[in-house]
């Protein structure tokens, strides 16, 4: 039992369940627009998602040269394989792609180093964290997919990524109420700007054009608006239900699965 708990903490701990959300997402895209699978892009974003996020948690650690228990050293193999396979399928993706993603990857840099050294890294101006974390998921599981497979911008694209952006910062609203009690008071998230009631509203608010957003786009497809129907109803009950005594697994698992269980509908309706 406990080598299975320590295998799951692995999973969560190391990335791979936020990569399979991101992967989730692209697949989502693909379906949205009807373009073929991409193994290239795939990759990319999945593997991309592990380094990406294990270099943001855990660079301060090497940085400074804290030791690492037994876990950490996992999770750094983990990610050396993660960089090596994501520039594998990076250099085989377009190039205007590759160029989208070298900003993302900027952004995520400046997000994580402290590059500004009177101000820290991006994460710790406060109120700016949500918006470039929103961005960067939104762009790679929109944008890059999208721009590989040769679609040309158009409303739909543009109504997509709204969409994508939306929920993003939902989503983001849960882990920052879960996070209250040991988020730094500098970092200036909404909760604790405006507190959790008011932050609960905001999120649901926000669910309401991710869903008719849908109305606007070139084509309507009545399964897509009962997938997102539901979508927006267990996106709501997560976001009601947050609060800061919940167990990290509410957000890091539950919350993250929910992209996962966007697609599973998809390919179930």
């Amino acid at each position: 039992m406990q080598a299975i708990r320590r295998l799951f903490n692995f999973y969560i701990n190391g990335s791979i369940h936020v990569a399979v959300a991101v992967l989730s997402l692209v697949l989502m895209t693909n379906h949205m627009f009807r373009n073929p699978f991409d193994l290239y892009m795939a990759g990319f974003a999945f593997f991309g998602t592990i380094f990406g996020y294990n270099f943001i948690k855990y660079e301060d650690f090497f940085r400074n040269k804290k030791p690492l228990r037994f876990e950490l050293k996992g999770i750094a193999i983990l990610s050396l394989i993660a960089f090596i396979a994501a520039a594998y399928f990076f250099f085989h993706l377009k190039f205007i792609t590759q160029v989208t993603a070298f900003i993302f990857f900027g952004l995520t840099f400046l997000y994580t180093v402290p590059v500004f050294s009177s101000r820290k890294n991006i994460r710790n101006w406060s109120g700016v964290k949500i918006y470039i974390v929103a961005l960067c998921w939104s762009g790679v599981t929109t944008l890059l997919p999208l721009i590989n497979a040769g679609t040309e911008v158009f409303s739909d694209v543009i109504l997509k990524f709204s969409q994508r952006f939306l929920l993003v910062i939902s989503l983001i609203l849960i882990f920052e109420i879960i996070d209250l009690k040991t988020d730094s008071p500098t970092l200036g998230t909404v909760p604790q700007r405006i507190g959790v009631k008011k932050t609960k509203i905001v999120g649901l608010l926000l669910l309401v054009p991710l869903y008719f957003l849908e109305f606007l786009k070139s084509t309507i497809d009545t399964n897509q608006l009962f997938v997102n129907a539901i979508l927006v109803i267990v996106t709501s009950l997560f976001m009601i239900f947050a609060n800061e005594n919940r167990s990290k697994y509410y957000t890091l698992f539950w919350v993250e699965s929910i992209p996962v269980f966007w697609l599973g509908l998809v390919y179930l309706f």
